[in-house]
């Protein structure tokens, strides 16, 4: 059954990435995934929290909300679970490709604001994080500049089943009728970082599993050449 919005199962959603859309934070990106619209800022402290003191290591967290006119309905603005889970996740992937001693005893904390909501606000938020952490790693400096921060890549992507089709990239009316909904996390290289997935009021067998990674796992090289060529020459890593 073609998808409501006559994508292929495969096919992401449009996407739109602008760097240094605000002129304070030293990162700084807007990413629109279809309409779904993140802007994720990074900003640099000289400490880190009392527990890395002294221990010539830096510390990368973020923030994640959903401003209030980015649903139809106005969203409180308020730290709920779901917001905490979802910067928590953030923050951890992050981590996942961050050398923290080659960063020094610095802080690095990325906000998410969602400014448009239409499904994968979570992912966008990820992906976007990346290229604004870049930006802002760019513009420090470091104990050892001759040490790459970064250990990898990240990026994110929703998948799911949809009408007994496991479809990519799912938009917030696929995500309201999705029977299994998941969000996974993983590196350029095509490392895992993190998989969510749940049944909703059904049941998933291994072998949906398998289609479902792999339909992520080829969107996540898309995102990563779009992160590519969005950063150019700022790209950290070897090709």
């Amino acid at each position: 059954m073609p998808r409501h919005d006559g994508r292929s199962v495969s096919q992401l959603r449009p996407l739109k990435v602008k760097r240094k859309y605000t002129k304070n934070a030293p990162g700084s990106v807007l990413i629109q995934a279809g309409t779904t619209t993140v802007l994720c800022t990074a900003s640099v402290e000289s400490s880190v929290p009392p527990w890395l003191k002294g221990s010539e290591k830096g510390w990368v967290t973020a923030e994640y909300n959903m401003l209030p006119g980015s649903t139809p309905t106005r969203k409180a603005r308020k730290v709920d679970g779901r917001t905490t889970e979802i910067q928590r996740l953030i923050g951890r992937s992050l981590r996942a490709v961050v050398d923290l001693e080659a960063l020094g005893e610095q802080m690095i904390t990325v906000d998410c604001d969602v400014l448009d909501a239409d499904g994968g606000t979570r992912t966008a938020s990820i992906t976007g994080a990346f290229i604004a952490l870049v930006d802002a790693v760019s513009t420090i400096e470091l104990p050892d500049p001759k040490r790459s921060v970064f250990k990898d890549s990240l990026a994110a992507i929703s998948v799911g089943i949809v009408n007994g089709s496991p479809v990519l990239d799912l938009d917030y009316v696929e995500d309201f009728a999705a029977t299994v909904d998941m969000n996974v996390v993983m590196t350029g290289s095509g490392k895992f970082i993190e998989i969510q997935g749940t049944g909703e009021e059904a049941t998933f067998s291994e072998d949906e599993l398998s289609k479902l990674l792999k339909l992520a796992k080829g969107g996540i090289m898309e995102l990563t050449e779009m992160q590519q060529k969005a950063l150019g020459r700022k790209w950290p890593l070897v090709s």
